[in-house]
């Protein structure tokens, strides 16, 4: 028979050993927490104009990370106090910094995910 204190011990052990490989095998990129926000003047936020089939939209943004789009067209980009890229429906990434407020008239992207560094 094994003693009380061996089975004390094994049981142990393997509770140490399973935290071990639990901890190694969970996700260690960061969390994201991009935040879809209310647009107000004044504000640094991300700001978005776009439109699709006849829709538009204006959309704000706070917090790093990376969230969809849908998508949608973008007409404009005002980026705040945040450094941006987004990612278009090319495959494309384009990188825009901090305090650019950017038009595109002619040409708009069609942008599928957008990311606050």
């Amino acid at each position: 028979m094994i003693s009380r204190t061996k089975r004390v011990a094994r049981s142990l052990g393997v509770a140490i050993a399973a935290t071990a490989a639990v901890t190694m095998v969970m996700p260690t990129s960061n969390a994201f927490a991009i935040d879809h926000v209310e647009c107000r003047g004044g504000e640094n936020f991300l700001k978005v104009w776009s439109h699709l089939d006849g829709r538009t939209s204006v959309d704000c943004y706070a917090n790093k990370g990376r969230t969809g789009f849908g998508s949608w067209w973008v007409d404009r980009i005002s980026t705040g106090n945040n450094d941006l890229i987004y990612y278009d429906a090319n495959g494309d990434s384009v990188r825009i910094n901090r305090w650019t407020d950017i038009t595109f008239p002619n040409n708009p992207p069609r942008v599928k995910d957008i990311e606050i560094l």
